[in-house]
């Protein structure tokens, strides 16, 4: 469970990132729920597009069968767009690299 000020922080992270995943007409099928996978691995922080055509009342529904399918958890959900978030099983190093201030994105700028 992410704290509300780790849920702030990965917030700002995710405004620069783009969406990588896409739920189209099928909804969560297999080789989507495998891609969310691999980009989570990768990246702890995914940016998940909702196609209009998906079969989903709100993108909020759709982010909740996403996360239920990935074991991730939501960070922010507007429009057709949600972001999750979901620790790497290998290598976690997101949330301490952005609660320490080591982003180099220029993101998160450290108060002094």
């Amino acid at each position: 469970m992410i704290t509300p000020k780790q849920r702030a922080l990965l917030r700002s992270r995710a405004n620069t990132i783009k969406p990588t995943v896409f739920i189209g007409k099928d909804g969560m099928t297999d080789a989507v729920t495998r891609s969310a996978w691999d980009a989570l691995e990768a990246h702890e922080l995914v940016k998940v597009s909702v196609l209009r055509a998906a079969p989903y009342e709100t993108s909020r529904a759709a982010c909740d069968a996403f996360c239920e399918a990935t074991h991730a958890e939501p960070v922010q959900c507007i429009g057709g767009k949600f972001v999750v978030y979901r620790e790497a099983r290998e290598d976690p190093k997101l949330l301490r690299e952005l609660e320490r201030g080591e982003v180099t994105e220029g993101v998160l700028r450290r108060r002094d």
